[in-house]
């Protein structure tokens, strides 16, 4: 796992047992203009003559690209490219129903390791795994770059419609509990130790999005 930044924060710490008492439940069922310019010129209204000796008006030179408006873009893309890792190593995780040879302690802690890891040790008593994986559509709707541990907020609309759980001897479908959602929002908050950002809530919605 990455040391948070001698600056940052020490993260929240549980031990293994008291994760995954708190978070034994499985959480996967609450479970992204052409400007046309016309210009028209009307040569009877012209004040000039087509004989006339004055100069021709030099040609504009082409636009420059513009930078982006928002300052924080390539923070804002740090956040996400380290929220898409978290639920790479995640799914990983809840393919083979084991933490072991995955990453996600490097992108997550507190409440949101703890969520992941109480989700697995459901999976191994129930032997169940699951296959595929959930799309998502997540945005930073917060970001603070100013604080000695900087902060973002992330917000994500989640379908887990393709995401399913097996049966890991007979490879059978398990059938989702009746009524759950298919689409379902979230909300991570994310803070920056030294130079990675790490997942550590994670509160999803009972609704659908």
């Amino acid at each position: 796992m990455t040391a948070p930044h001698s600056s940052a924060r020490p993260p929240v710490r549980y031990d293994r047992k008291t994760r995954i008492a708190r978070y034994g439940a499985m959480t996967i069922a609450v479970g992204v203009a052409l400007s046309v310019s016309s210009c028209s010129g009307d040569d009877k209204a012209s004040g000039e003559s087509k004989h006339s000796s004055t100069p021709a008006a030099s040609p504009p030179e082409p636009s420059k690209p513009s930078a982006s408006s928002d300052p924080q873009a390539a923070d804002k893309r740090d956040v996400l490219t380290a929220y898409r890792s978290y639920w790479r190593e995640q799914v990983k995780a809840y393919s083979k129903a084991s933490v072991k040879d995955t990453d996600l302690d490097k992108y997550a802690s507190a409440d949101a390791l703890g969520r992941a890891e109480g989700d697995v040790l459901s999976l191994q008593k129930a032997g169940v795994v699951t296959r595929g994986k959930p799309t998502s559509d997540p945005e930073v709707t917060g970001i603070d770059m100013d604080r000695q541990v900087p902060r973002a907020t992330i917000n994500d609309c989640l379908d887990v419609s393709k995401w399913i759980s097996v049966n890991r001897k007979t490879g059978k479908t398990v059938p989702p509990a009746k009524g759950q959602l298919k689409r379902y929002t979230t909300t991570i908050k994310a803070e920056k130790w030294g130079k990675q950002w790490m997942m550590l809530k994670v509160t999803s919605k009972a609704r659908t999005c």
